[in-house]
């Protein structure tokens, strides 16, 4: 056991919203709040079923924070988010108490990328990928390599 107890906080907008894909992960579902990130659009990308974010003026993304995320859950997350994301500070407004929260956000790298376009919606990926992605995941779950061995 590491033994750090550091907790983190990640604002999702994509996948992650969802709580089986979380859970699929995580093997929780930890606390969460629902969240605007300002200045910010998120992308559709062709070819993949995912949303990218990029700086955005005057736009906005909706999503949710979760909360008392660990190192070792952080460290699922960055694996998850693959090379094609890059974790930065981000502030949020929480929702339900218009309250403003640092917190972490994984930003699409290529802010060039010529495969984003328009606007990613969360139900019609619910509706259409959903099924398919929990498949991807629980397969990613099930391979992930964890820098200390754990019991579950």
């Amino acid at each position: 056991m590491s033994g750090t107890v550091a907790m983190h906080s990640v604002f999702v907008y994509g996948s992650l919203v969802a709580d089986d894909v979380v859970r699929l992960l995580l093997n929780r579902v930890p606390p969460t709040s629902p969240a605007i990130l300002p200045d910010f659009h998120r992308f559709s990308i062709r070819g993949r079923v995912y949303p990218a974010i990029l700086p955005a003026p005057a736009d906005k993304v909706s999503g949710k924070v979760l909360f008392g995320i660990t190192d070792d859950e952080l460290y699922i997350l960055d694996e998850f988010e693959d090379i094609e994301y890059e974790r930065e500070n981000v502030n949020v407004f929480l929702t339900d108490s218009s309250e403003k929260l640092e917190t972490k956000a994984y930003i699409w790298a290529n802010k060039d990328d010529p495969d984003l376009y328009g606007t990613w919606d969360f139900e019609e990926w619910k509706q259409v990928h959903m099924e398919g992605f929990l498949k991807m995941t629980t397969e990613f779950a099930q391979e992930m390599k964890f820098p200390e061995s754990s019991e579950t």
